[in-house]
């Protein structure tokens, strides 16, 4: 072992080989900060991290008596050790002296736990850098001082964005080698800063360093007085990032279900957000069925609530269909049902992307066949535009429209990591082909009516009325399920036939079928669905029919924008029953299969019912027969038309 070796004395040795168990409770409460090191090629990343390392006496005694050695046959630097060798692992790492894969550092101070992605400079080697920022909070982006920004700097950083990095740390390497030029530094911030404008990026630092000589990298660089930052350490031990973890929106991503005998069965994942709390009622994705959490088990025991990132085991209190890939939620924070997203892209293939082609997207759990449906454009690197594109080539970063042969369970990737981002994988060499985001569409409602005007129709209402032999109208049916509203409805609608009257019936269960197939029953999914209810009977009165709307519609707020978005056709009917009555008549089994506990949230028992206030016409099938309240509906719609 060499003199260096021998007076290097590695922290808190003492304590590490006296009372180990005392050295890992110091260290295992402690904030953890993961860092990307990236940069165009010899900008200097893995030096910086050997350095980071070498100068916090980091580095235990074996490790830095093999470097030693290793820096006799593939030094790249003047000096007696290549702190480089510390992350370049691979043997075609050290003989280029670059960085091809990327490797990863675990180290730790008084203040903070590392982790340090060292990712690769080459183009040739993007893909890398895109897997390790995927998994990173903060970014430190090296930049050479005798080049400058460089099209790498661009790329990374636009990766780094796109992969949620809020927190841009731009460390100016090499300073030695410009003289320690102050102006030097401040053009390659103005550089920097210029093409930054352009992207999502919260904070961004500018740290000069030189990572050979160790300058401003632990300790403050004399010969850079100008400076009066913190050094690059210390900035990092006591930065606060910007973005905290979700902890309202509950997502757990069943990953595995264990049954080891007919008397258990749990459901293992990590929380990918939110927290978990035992009794807590969730909502069961793709299927949309209620249940409560039993209990939540983890290798140390059972626990009364699990944090995201926390691995556990879920149990339920009712049997229900649960499989790999299912996503458990909260009902008043549901994730989004769909098969059409859009996304950014970066692609990792040397098979170029087009559209039509087909692969596997894997997001969290899940995992579906998808198609790419459109290609909006490309980016141009070096100046941030975006460039018309038929196809995405090795290493390009586009925005592309994606359908999925069966409902995708997710978020947009600024709201939720874990449930917005995704890779595809080719269907014929099972290789990932590219890393993207998801891009839910939010309509701005200052831009909704903008650039739109009504189309008019050569057919008037006079004209649909004369021809049809009635006016439109919309009998808008409103009661707890089991009232009678759909058979009052069909009722109404064969004897409107009989009298040559054209009416369609608009019933709840048919458009959730459908169109509102990715609602919920959330208050704010029950206000969509009659919002949307109510857009199709409009048009449909336009067309001159009588519709004939039976829908619970809970809530009085909803019913009143229902009544102002048809208008004057709008006719309110409250279809009145007492509660016993609808249990004992139970037409879809809801009272019943509520009542064994298989789910939460029945309007009338759990979930509110506003009855209406002033109902246009108000029937009561618990003291008449549904045909007696027909005919006395049917009365006063003739009476209208």
């Amino acid at each position: 072992m060499n003199k260096q070796t021998i007076d290097y004395i590695v922290r808190e040795q003492d304590l590490i080989t006296q009372d180990l168990s005392t050295y890992l409770k110091r260290h295992e409460k402690k904030e953890m900060l993961r860092l990307l090191v990236a940069g165009s090629v010899d900008d200097g990343k893995s030096t910086l991290i050997g350095r980071l390392l070498y100068d916090s006496h980091l580095i235990y005694r074996d490790h830095l008596e093999s470097i030693y050695q290793d820096s006799k046959v593939f030094n790249t630097t003047e000096n007696e050790i290549d702190l480089s060798l510390l992350t370049d692992g691979l043997r075609a790492e050290r003989e280029q002296g670059i960085t091809i894969d990327v490797a990863y550092r675990y180290f730790s101070t008084e203040k903070k736990s590392f982790i340090i992605c060292d990712a690769p400079g080459h183009e040739q080697y993007t893909r890398n850098m895109a897997t390790g920022a995927s998994h990173c909070e903060m970014a430190l982006i090296l930049i050479d001082a005798r080049n400058g920004v460089q099209a790498q700097t661009r790329r990374h950083s636009l990766i780094a964005t796109i992969m949620g990095i809020q927190n841009i740390v731009v460390v100016i390497n090499k300073m030695d080698l410009v003289d320690y030029s102050k102006s030097v530094f401040q053009q390659i911030c103005e550089e920097y800063l210029d093409f930054s404008s352009k992207l999502s990026i919260s904070s961004i630092e500018f740290i000069p360093i030189s990572a050979l000589t160790g300058e401003n990298v632990v300790t403050k660089a004399e010969r850079m007085s100008w400076y009066t930052g913190e050094p690059l350490l210390s900035f990092l031990e006591n930065v606060k990032l910007t973005g905290e973890s979700n902890l309202t929106g509950l997502r757990f991503p069943v990953q595995y279900v264990i049954r080891p005998n007919s008397d258990f069965r749990g459901y293992a994942g990590s929380v990918a957000s939110g927290v978990v709390h035992e009794g807590d009622e969730i909502v069961v994705l793709p299927s949309g069925k209620h249940t409560r959490i039993k209990d939540l088990k983890t290798y140390d025991g059972y626990r009364s609530k699990a944090f995201p990132g926390m691995p556990v085991v879920l149990t339920i209190e009712n049997e229900i269909d649960i499989s790999r890939g299912t996503i458990l939620a909260k009902p008043d924070n549901l994730p989004t049902v769909t098969n059409k997203f859009d996304t950014t892209i970066v692609w990792m293939d040397e098979e170029p992307m087009k559209c039509n082609n087909e692969y596997l997207l894997k997001c969290n759990a899940q995992c579906v066949p998808v198609r790419i449906k459109s290609i909006y454009y490309k980016y141009n690197i070096n100046e941030l535009t975006h460039i018309k594109a038929d196809e995405l080539s090795l290493n390009d970063i586009g925005k592309v429209e994606l359908l999925s042969q069966r409902p995708l369970i997710c978020d947009s990737f600024t709201d939720n990591k874990e449930m917005g981002a995704f890779i595809l994988i080719s269907r014929d060499t099972n290789a990932t082909s590219g890393g993207g985001v998801i891009e839910l569409k939010q309509i701005n409602n200052a831009q909704k009516g903008q650039n739109l005007s009504k189309e008019v129709s050569f057919v008037t209402t006079d004209q649909r009325i004369k021809m049809l032999g009635h006016k439109p109208a919309t009998l808008w049916l409103t009661g707890l399920s089991g009232s009678g509203k759909s058979t009052i409805a069909k009722i109404l609608e064969a004897k409107l036939l009989e009298r040559g009257v054209l009416s369609y019936i608009l019933d709840g269960d048919n458009l959730r079928q459908g169109l509102n197939s990715d609602l919920g029953f959330s208050p704010e999914d029950r206000c969509e669905n009659i919002r949307r209810a109510a857009e199709v009977a409009k048009l449909m009165n336009d067309a001159g029919l009588v519709v004939i709307a039976a829908f619970i519609s809970p809530y009085q707020k909803d019913r009143e924008e229902a009544a102002h978005v048809i208008g004057s056709y709008y006719t309110e009917v409250y279809v009145d029953a007492d509660i016993e009555s609808c249990m004992q008549r139970d037409p879809k089994g809801l009272y019943a299969k509520h009542a064994a506990g298989a789910f939460k949230g029945l309007t009338g028992i759990d979930a509110p019912y506003e009855a209406p206030l002033k109902p246009t016409l108000h029937v009561n099938t618990t003291q008449e027969t549904q045909e007696e309240s027909s005919e006395k509906v049917l009365n006063f719609l003739l009476g209208v038309i």
